[in-house]
């Protein structure tokens, strides 16, 4: 595989080998599944300059923004369901969580009176209950999650409907909870936030590159990293100007943006991310490394009903009321779909949490994209099937192709 030749000791006369190397493997680790965010982003900028061809109003500000609202409680609900996804498991309960979790919050509110910040950390309290309801039943015993989840669905579809009572639509008035969807910031605070995000992101990734150079790791190389803050520049100040010049920047986009980032830090900085990687690759290595995977997969499942009554609070603060329908429809289908065709593994043990953002963005962007176009829902519910289909096959091949080289 290697170009190099001699011993690489770690020092700077080695590595110029190694960049040479890296350099032609790029578009291979593309086409092996290495880099499935690269091809998501390649497969988004051709769905938008498809449908800015066909309608120049795709790429407005106007319609943008509205994208980036119609995918956040999607995005939300598929943070989440990546954990699941890691463990080579599937959480059908989701979409069916995020309605009743939304109901929960509903009803305290605006029936029961109680506080909004309340209401909204109790409905989020319920759905991490009943994701360790369903996480402890399914490892305790040994039940598949696609059976316990299978079973919440329609429980907690049921719940859904108990909770409303016989008026069925709750309408939302209180402006804490209606804000969290319909908040827009001025431009002055957003080019502040997008300057912070920017800088700490820089001081984040120096902070790394120091922390290489003094572990005298091989890979000590600058580039890369000025490149990929050059990259967040660029998109963090072009939204900006694009947000600013509709309604401004979206409360609902930074809620999305901080779970995403946290999450993902949770995933790959802490232990229990490595050990979540751990369970999915190989459960059986796991459980004999001392890792508890009981544990883990319990609360892996918390995390995703939690994620979805976070999601569900978010869809109703964008349509301002709670109904027997919330949660329900393609809601579930699309949670799931979005990570696996941005990346994240079927089989367990590969992606990333930015695979929920990309794959809601892919989604919403086809979903959008034909509703301008005026296609019916016929229609959409076969593209998105088929680039799923497109996706699923890529991850399978991709997989196939690892283990014909000896790799997980």
């Amino acid at each position: 595989m290697s170009g190099s030749a001699g011993p690489l000791p770690g020092g700077v006369t080695a590595e110029q080998p190694i960049v040479n190397d890296n350099r032609p493997n790029v578009i291979k680790r593309v086409l092996q599944g290495d880099l499935p965010s690269v091809r998501v982003l390649a497969v988004l900028a051709l769905i938008w300059i498809i449908f800015q061809s066909q309608n120049d109003r795709f790429l407005s500000a106007g319609n943008l923004t509205n994208l980036l609202l119609q995918i956040t409680a999607v995005g939300l609900i598929s943070v989440g369901v990546v954990y699941v996804l890691l463990l080579g498991e599937v959480d059908l309960s989701v979409g069916a969580v995020s309605g009743l979790s939304a109901a929960v919050m509903a009803v305290l509110n605006v029936e029961q009176g109680v506080n909004p910040y309340l209401a909204i950390a109790l409905a989020i309290l319920t759905g991490t209950v009943i994701g360790t309801l369903q996480g402890g039943l399914s490892v305790y015993f040994s039940i598949p999650p696609f059976v316990i989840t299978l079973a919440g669905l329609l429980a907690w579809q049921g719940a859904l409907l108990l909770v409303l009572g016989s008026a069925g639509t709750i309408n939302l008035n209180d402006s804490v909870i209606t804000g969290l969807a319909n908040t827009f910031f001025s431009a002055t605070v957003g080019w502040i936030i997008a300057v912070v995000i920017v800088v700490s992101y820089a001081a984040i990734a120096m902070w790394g590159y120091r922390k290489r150079v003094e572990a005298q790791l091989h890979d000590q190389r600058l580039r890369p990293v000025l490149l990929r803050l050059a990259i967040l520049a660029v998109v963090t100040f072009g939204a900006m100007i694009i947000l600013n010049s509709d309604r401004g920047l979206p409360l609902a986009v930074l809620i999305l943006l901080a779970f995403v980032v946290g999450m993902e830090f949770l995933l790959v900085r802490t232990a229990f991310g490595r050990k979540v990687y751990a369970v999915g690759g190989n459960l059986e290595a796991a459980r004999r490394a001392g890792i508890n995977t009981h544990v883990v997969r319990t609360v892996v499942f918390a995390i995703a009903s939690s994620m979805a009554a976070i999601g569900g609070i978010m869809a109703s603060s964008r349509l301002f009321a709670v109904s027997q329908s919330s949660g329900g429809s393609y809601l579930l289908l699309l949670a799931i779909a979005g990570p696996v065709i941005a990346g994240t593994s079927l089989y367990g043990g590969r992606g990333t949490v930015w695979s929920a953002l990309l794959g809601a963005l892919v989604i919403g962007s086809i979903s959008n994209g034909m509703d301008l176009l005026g296609y019916e829902s016929s229609v959409k519910f076969m593209v998105t099937g088929a680039v799923l289909l497109i996706a699923v096959i890529i991850d399978a091949l991709a997989r196939r192709q690892r283990q014909t080289q000896g790799r997980v």
